[in-house]
């Protein structure tokens, strides 16, 4: 591995249940949301990246009963050698990174929805970051 994991952190949290038609609706209506990623990068040090992945759920359906959740997680890695390869670094960014921490991330989503009582929501144990890049390119 060409870098190591220095920090790892939650950068903001978005946990919104707008009203208790909404709370009551949860469980019903999760199906009808899609797991949304964003994912960014900026150089801190000419060895030292900062990757903030941005997990979002989003609604495939639009309706005032809707929740808002999002957890930006920001993950500080520290390059063993400088990559000149595009490619390589595109991969570690959107690939590497994305796949170590996404259980962190998942983590604590769960902790939200059961310290919010709801203990039957499912999320993706994992998510092959592989294939959706290979997807965009």
């Amino acid at each position: 591995m060409s870098y190591n994991i220095v920090a790892k952190y939650i950068k903001d949290i978005n946990f919104k249940v707008p009203n208790a038609k909404s709370y009551f609706m949860i469980e019903k209506n999760i199906k009808n949301y899609k797991i949304n990623f964003d994912i960014k990068s900026r150089k801190i040090k000419d060895d030292i990246l900062e990757i903030d992945t941005d997990l979002k759920l989003v609604s495939q359906v639009s309706n005032e009963n809707e929740i808002k959740v999002s957890v930006l997680f920001s993950t500080l890695i520290n390059f063993k050698k400088i990559i000149t390869d595009k490619k390589e670094l595109e991969k570690i960014i959107l690939v590497d990174v994305p796949t170590t921490i996404y259980p962190d991330i998942r983590n604590i989503l769960v902790f939200l929805f059961e310290k919010s009582g709801f203990k039957q929501i499912s999320i993706d144990r994992s998510v092959d970051f592989k294939s959706l890049y290979e997807k965009n390119n």
